[in-house]
């Protein structure tokens, strides 16, 4: 059962003050979301907020800047997801580029290992014989795994983004903006953002320090591409200060200036580089990458960013490229298999759960994820989908999405403090969480996770709304403003992607693929149709002859010239 969604229009708000430059039509968007000086809509670098504030950066670059100093071998450890992908590169390529010679990367599987820097991935660390472990995109929650490397007389530096338990792990050093005590003013980072900017601080130390003579020392922005690849693919807000780090590496993308691995991801992907947007990294490189870790090992992944050799690149991007085929399929039969398990426990709407968990024997714990985002987007509720973290363990791994107004790791953090037996371990941000539990948790923590989703979820935050940016104009329905809005993000979470909304006469249909309607639309004043695409939309029934629509206005690419097409996300009758 799908929820009904309400189309909504945005408050107005006045536009401010913009250069000619701007077309008015963006300005009235930027507006919509809290931009009203060019300044706030396109940040560059130079107004990249500063590491100072940033707790624990001192002692960072200190163990840094000793380890490099002493030629000690620092092992960077990644994470099995895009975010831990692109910072373990960045991570390598950067401590290389400031000088350390002893760099090696790790990153743990998802199935032998589980999350994190686990005491069973120190074990296995053992034989590169480290002195300096630097997590990327984890740490903060891996008290044990971190204890085990110092019990070893290794040093840890822990850099992460998500939010922390009641206690932080007894690492040499940490660095999380969301920790307690920090300052920095965005809570925003992703992952391979803290590592950016630890890299960043680590330089000034240097230079400080003379190692690089009269010069600044490296360009750092090099690494932006993958900075920006990382950040958009984990669903971290766009606030200013990311939206700087997205944008300056969609244009050394953009210039065929990203890394080997990255630029053969494109072309298996079958983009335009030139035209790369952040909504293609969304939909198209993180999906590829991401598959390693989700069904191999993404140390393949992170292989791929770290060659400089192309043809190499190439050859793992086109592996890759197979490996997430396979996911795709993986994927659509767990989450055809979740919506009839949930069929079976909500025939109406009086039946339908507050928040959903699912589980089945023989799920992939490396997809569940997608099947949690998938099954959310359909019913605008709070799900999990669990899967045994390997074949016939009585270990669950869960992965958690949420939808807005319900913190989906504060809500797992209240459960946990009312029933301490339930889960082993819990960790994430406010949209998205993991947790693993015992197979026979699994029907106490689904009453008391939906207990808790009961005292929190209204009837308004279970209604899922299409918000529109208003009605466009007869003569901003053209190739000039479909190609200034696609260049005038980077959008994404946050900062979303222009939707406008208009009465439309449904001149034809047509099927794709089953599920898809093409459609060419009439709209009044305008006197040659429109080209449009409903993704998903086909439900068995021809469209009404008369439609509301809420849709994106994109160039056309395929058919060239000045065409334009409408990608409709919502339409009802009219």
């Amino acid at each position: 059962m799908k929820p009904v969604a309400r189309l909504r229009r945005r408050e107005p708000v006045e536009a401010g003050s913009w250069p000619d430059a701007i077309p008015p039509l963006l300005r009235r968007v930027y507006a919509a979301r809290g931009a009203t000086s060019v300044e706030q809509a396109q940040p560059r670098l130079t107004q990249l907020l500063p590491p100072d504030g940033m707790l624990g950066l001192d002692a960072a670059t200190a163990l840094l800047a000793e380890a490099i100093a002493a030629d000690r071998h620092i092992v960077v450890v990644g994470d099995f997801d895009c975010d831990g992908a692109t910072a373990c590169a960045v991570g390598v390529r950067g401590l290389r580029m400031l000088g350390a010679r002893r760099v090696s990367h790790a990153v743990p599987n998802r199935i032998v290992h589980g999350y994190g820097l686990s005491p069973a991935l120190v074990d296995e660390l053992a034989a590169l014989q480290p002195e300096l472990l630097v997590t990327v995109d984890h740490g903060i929650a891996c008290h044990a795994g971190i204890a085990a490397a110092r019990g070893r007389g290794w040093q840890v530096l822990v850099t992460d983004h998500h939010l922390p338990g009641e206690h932080l792990p007894a690492a040499d050093a940490i660095v999380d903006p969301n920790q307690p005590g920090d300052a920095f003013p965005s809570k925003m980072l992703a992952g391979v953002g803290v590592m950016f900017y630890v890299l960043l601080a680590l330089r000034r130390r240097l230079r400080d320090a003379g190692a690089f003579g009269d010069g600044n020392g490296p360009d750092l922005s090099v690494l932006l591409d993958l900075v920006a690849v990382g950040t958009v693919a984990d669903l971290v807000p766009l606030d200013a200060n990311n939206r700087a780090l997205v944008a300056a590496g969609l244009r050394r993308l953009r210039a065929g200036q990203g890394c080997a691995g990255l630029r053969a991801l494109i072309e298996v992907s079958q983009r335009d580089y030139r035209r790369l947007t952040a909504s293609d990294i969304g939909y198209a490189l993180a999906p590829r990458l991401n598959a390693a870790g989700r069904l191999e090992d993404m140390a393949l992944g992170i292989e791929c960013l770290l060659t400089e050799n192309a043809a190499q690149a190439r050859d793992i991007a086109s592996t890759l490229n197979e490996i997430n085929a396979e996911r795709r399929a993986v994927q659509q039969q767990m989450t055809d298999e979740a919506e009839l398990a949930f069929a079976r426990v909500a025939i109406d709407a009086a039946a339908m759960p507050m928040a959903l968990c699912l589980f089945d024997g023989d799920w992939h714990p490396g997809v569940v994820g997608l099947v949690a985002s998938k099954m959310k987007e359909r019913l605008h509720r709070p799900v999990i989908a669990f899967a045994p973290a390997e074949p016939g363990s009585t270990q669950l791994r869960g992965s958690a999405r949420s939808i807005p107004g319900f913190h989906i790791r504060d809500a797992l953090a209240d459960v946990a403090a009312q029933h301490p037996d339930l889960i082993e371990r819990f960790g994430g941000h406010a949209m998205a969480a993991g947790l693993s539990l015992r197979l026979d948790a699994f029907d106490a923590f689904r009453e008391a996770f939906d207990a808790c989703a009961r005292r929190i979820l209204t009837p308004e935050l279970l209604q899922a709304d299409v918000l529109s940016d208003g009605e466009l104009e007869v003569g901003e329905l053209d190739r000039v403003h479909a190609e200034s809005l696609r260049d005038g993000g980077p959008w994404g979470q946050g900062f979303p992607e222009p939707v406008f909304s208009g009465n439309f006469e449904v001149v034809s249909h047509r099927v794709l693929s089953e599920k898809h309607l093409k459609l060419v639309l009439r709209m009044e004043g305008r006197a040659e149709p429109l080209n449009a695409i409903h993704f998903n939309g086909w439900d068995g029934t021809p469209p009404p002859k008369y439609v509301l629509a809420a849709f994106k206005l994109e160039p056309d690419d395929y058919r060239g010239g000045d065409a334009i097409q409408l990608n409709v996300v919502y339409r009802e009758s009219v």
